[in-house]
C-alpha cells in the first residue's frame, strides 16, 4: 500500500469516528465562546501533537493505563460541565456576544482550545485508530503519511464545528447553547467514569 493510501484510509476513518464525537461539541462550545481563528489555531495545534504521539507510539494503543485515561477524562469534562451550567445560569447581563469574543487575548484563546481539546482526545477513538493504523503498515513514510491524514480530518472536524457554532450563536441564544454543551459533557463525563471504574 502506498503512503498516499495510508493517509487517505486514515482521513476516512478518522473522519467517521469523529464526526458524531465529542472533538466537534468541544469545538462548538470554544466557538460560541471565543473569535473562530484563535480557537482553530489552538484546536488544529492540540491534534498536530496527538497525531504525532499516535503516529509515534504506533502499535502501542494507549501511552497510559486505560482506565487513568478515562478517569483524567471524565474529571475534565465533569469541570467542563460544572463551568459551562454555571455560566448559563449567571445574572442576566447583556453584554454583545461580538464584544466579549473580542475582548479575550489571541494567546489566551489559543492556549485555552489547545488545553480543551488535547485534553478531550488523550486516549480518544481517533488517537487510538491512528496508532493502529500506523502499526498496520510499517515504514515511516506510512507513519508519516497516516498521521496527516487523521490531522486532517481532525481539522476539518472542528472546522465545520466552528462553522456551525458561529451560525448556532446568531439564531439560539447563548445560555441555551452552554445548558446544551454543559449536559453533553456531562453525559461524556459519566461515560468516562463509566469506563474507568469497569474498564
Amino acid at each position: 500500500m502506498s503512503p498516499v493510501l495510508a493517509g487517505l484510509i486514515a482521513f476516512g476513518v478518522i473522519l467517521l469516528v469523529e464526526l458524531p464525537d465529542k472533538t466537534l461539541v468541544a469545538s462548538l462550545v470554544l466557538s460560541t465562546r471565543y473569535r473562530p481563528r484563535p480557537v482553530l489555531i489552538g484546536v488544529a495545534a492540540a491534534f498536530a501533537v496527538q497525531c504525532v504521539i499516535a503516529a509515534t507510539a504506533g502499535g502501542v494503543i494507549t501511552l497510559l493505563p486505560r482506565r487513568a485515561v478515562e478517569a483524567v477524562v471524565a474529571v475534565l469534562f465533569a469541570v467542563g460541565a460544572m463551568l459551562l451550567i454555571r455560566e448559563s445560569l449567571g445574572t442576566e447581563e447583556n453584554v454583545e456576544l461580538a464584544e466579549a469574543r473580542e475582548t479575550a487575548p489571541f494567546g489566551r484563546i489559543v492556549a485555552t482550545s489547545f488545553g480543551v481539546l488535547f485534553a478531550a482526545e488523550w486516549g480518544d477513538a481517533s488517537q487510538i485508530a491512528t496508532a493502529g493504523l500506523v502499526a498496520r503498515h510499517r515504514g515511516v513514510a506510512h507513519a508519516i503519511a497516516t498521521g496527516i491524514g487523521a490531522w486532517v480530518a481532525l481539522v476539518a472536524v472542528a472546522a465545520l464545528a466552528i462553522t456551525i457554532g458561529r451560525v448556532v450563536v446568531r439564531r439560539v441564544p447563548l445560555r441555551l447553547v452552554h445548558r446544551v454543551a454543559g449536559l453533553v459533557f456531562a453525559m461524556f463525563a459519566v461515560l468516562a467514569g463509566i469506563a474507568a471504574a469497569t474498564g
